[in-house]
């Protein structure tokens, strides 16, 4: 896969709109917790900057309701004040995210200038993909460039319809983008041996065909946290009321009958902490998974599945993590994944770390400058596992005649 650079497109001069993912997270009052996806955005607005660029920057923030349009806590005026000092510059602040008032603004601005949109969600135009609100936004630039990794698996207007409305030569990927497309299709494609894959978080759904693709490519699969109560019920363990999806324990079976077949290592907790209720206040066991009580719940691996699991990843190569391996938000709960943190920083292997909380573990665990790469999209990289073409990334992929 071969994506347009935005090394290889003349920008001197021009107005450049950049689709970023400023989609950080925000406390009660309104400051941003974790910038990571701010910084990831910097070295393209620099490039642009160098090159004397008239800079429109363009992102969504969460999910504003229909008819909520505008309200302040959905506001991108945080992220400029933040960008404000990184960059150490200033940051006009559009009003809205197409008003006449900002494409004037966008008209007027000189060489190096910086403009932030609001909220693109505000309009609903921008989650519908509509082609008049893509072209309004296309109004404000002559090259479109797409560095908003995370968001990329949208077909949303900045990122489906907008760089429909800018030719060859005119469009293409950010270094972010570039480097999130290049990191996970090297690893899947040819990766270093053995690969081993760890897979976490609450639910089969939401990474079956991801998993359903992992299992052909990687040499042992490591499976934590709530969806492997579907797969251990799957192997006839009682396990209480802990989370399962009982529509998926076919599925389940399936992908533990063709690891068998291709001679994939597979790895399931062996034990786990359980509770009688989702609390951080109620007291805790830690139990083999053939002793889990009828009425209590798992909510953290144990500590020998630790253990296993740390044997399982002393030879990887690669390993690629998405997932938490518990209700790591609570202390109670979080041992399981701060130790697949420390484990995975602490190996030889080249270490991908999938975006959204598995990124958040690992911040909170201090492992991030131990990781090969972080990315910064859960749902976009988990696509890109699954061997989807992301719209985003088909929008600046060169055609191959």
């Amino acid at each position: 896969m071969q994506l347009y650079s935005i090394k290889e497109l003349d920008i001197d001069g021009k107005r450049v709109l950049i689709r970023c993912d400023f989609n950080v997270p925000k406390d009660e009052f309104g400051n941003i917790t974790d910038d990571r996806r701010i910084r990831a955005a910097l070295p393209t607005i620099r490039y642009c900057i160098d090159r004397d660029c008239k800079i429109v920057l363009a992102s969504h923030f969460g999910r504003p309701k229909p008819g909520a349009w505008n309200e302040e806590k959905d506001s991108l005026k945080p992220v400029a004040k933040r960008l404000k000092s990184l960059l150490k510059k200033e940051i006009i602040m559009a009003d809205n995210v197409v008003g006449d008032d900002t494409i004037a603004k966008a008209k007027e601005l000189e060489g190096g200038d910086i403009m932030l949109l609001e909220n693109l969600r505000y309009n609903p135009g921008e989650t519908s993909n509509d082609s008049e609100f893509a072209a309004r936004l296309a109004s404000m630039a002559d090259i479109y460039i797409n560095d908003a990794f995370g968001a990329s698996h949208r077909k949303h207007a900045s990122i489906f319809a907008l760089p429909e409305h800018f030719s060859e030569g005119k469009k293409a990927a950010g270094f972010l983008m570039q480097k999130e497309v290049t990191f996970f299709d090297k690893m899947i494609q040819k990766p270093s041996r053995p690969f081993i894959a760890v897979v976490g978080g609450s639910k089969v759904s939401g990474k079956l065909e991801a998993m359903v693709n992992l299992v052909e490519k990687v040499d042992k699969l490591v499976i934590g946290g709530g969806m492997a109560f579907t797969f251990l019920k799957a192997l006839g363990y009682e396990i209480g009321n802990s989370l399962v999806e009982e529509d998926l324990i076919d599925d389940a079976t399936k992908i533990m009958q063709r690891a068998k077949e291709l001679n994939v290592k597979f790895y399931l907790p062996v034990d786990v902490v359980v509770a009688p209720e989702f609390s951080d206040e109620v007291p805790v066991k830690f139990l083999p998974i053939q002793e889990i009580p009828s009425d209590w719940m798992g909510l953290d691996v144990g500590p020998a599945t630790n253990r296993l699991f740390r044997e399982a990843l002393n030879d990887a190569q690669t390993i690629l993590w998405n997932g938490p391996m518990g209700v790591y938000e609570m202390d109670k709960y979080s041992k399981g994944s701060f130790m697949m943190s420390h484990y995975i920083a602490e190996s030889h292997a080249t270490t991908i770390v999938g975006g959204g909380d598995t990124a958040d573990v690992t911040q909170r665990a201090g492992d991030v400058d131990e990781m090969t790469f972080i990315s910064t999209g859960g749902g976009a990289s988990l696509e890109l596992l699954e061997g989807k073409l992301l719209p985003g990334v088909e929008a600046v992929s060169k055609k191959i005649s």
